[in-house]
């Protein structure tokens, strides 16, 4: 009986340490929507998530060192429930941000974002016009369009060295109008009208070398955004199904040790069941 404890005073610390890359992820995803991505409410559901895993591993962990009955069940029972919620988390992730991806240009070594290359609820909330205006201040607060300037040996980077830099998403999308629009490079974020026609994408005329306006009220802005959500999701969920894997054998290894505990309190055999009734209910904790 002691043995079973331990174990499951064990499995329960281990679920503690299995929440702590869940509550990382969100915290991370709460740094990129601060500073990058700029898309605040996503990061929640991991952070809450994590923080329910750490308190019912803690109340596992106080049922299999006091052997209380009560918080072993109510440990057994929210485990499941959170475990059933991460999944679908993870689901809701990966279909969210299933499509899109970035197109390669000519003699660029950067991909562009083009907004009609996503779609669904993502895409939605992203382009509505109530949530797009806090996000795009919030990517023009964050100055990443500013930061890119490069110089080498003290001079301004050459248009041939712009095209061979990887840009993130954002800053393909947000800091530089789109490649098809003919625009002569100046400088990172200044780009002048070329002598040919101009594309008809209609972000080649919201374009403005402003530099508090430049792409921001582009469509290929809010591709970026989406790409870079894409990404940032895609590494978080990578982390969150292995651990949500260990947590579904930690689960059952625990349920397996809570029952022994319960045949052990009633004097049952090893691999035998005492039955009540002659029909019994089909499952119980």
């Amino acid at each position: 009986m002691r043995t079973s404890n331990h174990l499951i005073g064990v499995l329960n610390f281990l679920t503690f340490l299995l929440s702590v890359p869940i509550l990382g992820g969100g915290i991370w995803l709460s740094s990129r929507a601060n500073n990058t991505d700029c898309l605040k409410f996503l990061q929640w559901p991991l952070i809450i998530i994590g923080v329910s895993i750490m308190v019912v591993s803690l109340a596992g962990f106080a049922g299999a060192c006091y052997r209380n009955t009560f918080l072993m069940r109510l440990y057994l029972v929210v485990m499941f429930v959170v475990i059933a919620v991460l999944i679908g988390f993870i689901i809701f992730a990966y279909v969210v941000t299933d499509k899109g991806s970035g197109r390669r240009v000519m003699n660029r070594a950067y991909l562009e974002y083009n907004l009609e290359d996503y779609s669904g609820w993502l895409e939605e909330r992203v382009a509505s016009d109530s949530y797009w205006g806090k996000i795009g201040s919030c990517i023009r607060d964050s100055r990443v369009c500013a930061k890119m300037g490069r110089t080498i040996n003290g001079v301004p980077e050459t248009a041939e060295m712009f095209y061979v830099r990887h840009l993130t998403p954002i800053q393909s999308g947000c800091c530089k109008p789109p490649a098809e629009c003919g625009y002569v490079y100046q400088n990172e974020t200044v780009w002048n009208l070329g002598s040919g026609l101009m594309g008809a994408n209609a972000d080649c005329t919201r374009w403005s070398n402003d530099q508090e306006q430049l792409c921001y009220a582009c469509n290929s802005c809010k591709a970026g955004v989406l790409a870079s959500l894409k990404k940032s999701w895609r590494k978080v969920s990578v982390i969150n199904i292995v651990v949500m894997i260990l947590l579904v054998i930690v689960y059952i290894v625990a349920y397996a040790a809570y029952r022994n505990n319960k045949r052990m309190d009633n004097d049952e055999p090893y691999g035998e069941a005492r039955m009540t009734k002659s029909q019994p209910s089909a499952f119980h904790l």
